[in-house]
């Protein structure tokens, strides 16, 4: 895979992030709070990793 697939890939998922915050914004979410939660700190944990990964794709 190259590098600007790998970035086109990961700025789709960034779009996403935005989707589960909206969603635990919501009051009957009940116990899956829990997994959105989860599911945004390891999208976050994702896109570090890539940002550490390759320097470069902040800037482009």
């Amino acid at each position: 895979m190259d590098i600007q697939t790998l970035k086109e890939r990961i700025a789709a998922v960034q779009s996403k992030r935005e989707y589960l915050l909206n969603l635990l914004e919501q009051s009957n979410l009940g116990i899956l709070r829990v997994d959105v939660n989860q599911a945004l700190e390891e999208l976050d944990d994702l896109i570090d990793e890539f940002r550490k990964t390759i320097p470069e794709a902040e800037r482009n």
